[in-house]
């Protein structure tokens, strides 16, 4: 396996026109392919606005016309594309689902989000995506020549048992497309990434759409990527950008031989496990 390669991280625009995201994020995907990116990242519901209010109306079947855009993108840019997610719809059911193409345009995993955004803090914010939304029910990895990548959506993230199952099943590289808000946007988005990163010895990578402060839901923005030290390498402000990562998979090794958690670990006292395989 290659020891380093470059992520690139899209923090897209998104509006209420499905066709202008879908160009607009194709012509993103190029522009980070032609900076040497190996694996590019979308953001969470890149294809339509946040809210329960529109997932019903912008929902597709996959395959569909969002994920023949990212199977087209990921062919003409020869990259690993991890299609965000998009409202999915599947046998009468709504699904926030993350759909990954390979360099040669299939889809190698498809990762509907486990942990439903259901949060109420009282004065800030209430959302309920289980309001429209059904649960995903498998654990998402996939390899490329680089290194094993986990995945999880926005709310996943909060999950520290997920990144460590990803992690013991030998995924350097989380990646989450997220939508936090300017509640827990400025409290926990980093927080969050830095302490699954720092925890498992990862690379943690998180994609958020760009601010829209017209939307009903207001995203935070601040797209991320982490290195194992817990360390912020790349970090976007709240407009529309693309962000790059060089992940060293040296450095990686070097950090677990330095700390050696994975092996310090009393698994006489304590264990976490997954019920099922990680598909992928």
């Amino acid at each position: 396996m290659t020891a380093a390669f470059r992520l690139a991280v899209v923090q897209l625009q998104v509006t209420s026109v499905k066709a202008d995201n879908l160009s607009r994020a194709r012509r993103l995907v190029q522009q980070a392919a032609g900076q040497g990116s190996k694996v590019v990242l979308l953001p969470e519901c890149f294809n339509s606005p946040y809210g329960t209010s529109f997932f019903s109306d912008y929902a597709e079947k996959i395959p569909g016309e969002s994920t023949q855009m990212l199977s087209e993108a990921a062919k003409e840019s020869q990259v690993y594309l991890v299609g965000g997610s998009i409202p999915e719809e599947d046998g009468g059911k709504l699904y926030n689902t993350c759909a990954v193409f390979g360099p040669g345009g299939e889809m190698i995993l498809k990762h509907r989000k486990i942990h439903l955004f259901d949060i109420n803090v009282p004065g800030k914010i209430c959302f309920q995506e289980s309001e429209t939304l059904s649960p995903g029910n498998s654990l998402s990895t996939f390899d490329t020549p680089f290194c094993k990548v986990g995945v999880g959506i926005c709310y996943d993230m909060r999950f520290a048992e997920l990144a460590q199952v990803y992690s013991r099943e030998g995924c350097q590289l989380l990646v989450y497309p997220g939508a936090f808000n300017m509640t827990t946007g400025p409290a926990h988005w980093e927080l969050l990434q830095r302490g699954r990163a720092v925890d498992n010895q990862v690379y943690v990578a998180t994609a958020s759409p760009a601010r829209d402060e017209a939307a009903s839901y207001v995203a935070w923005g601040h797209s991320t990527v982490v290195n194992p030290w817990g360390e912020v390498i790349s970090k976007a402000g709240a407009e529309e950008t693309v962000i790059y990562a060089d992940i060293d998979l040296q450095y990686l090794s070097d950090i677990r031989r330095q700390i050696p958690i994975t092996a310090q670990r009393r698994d006489d006292l304590y264990s976490v496990t997954s019920v099922q395989e990680a598909s992928g």
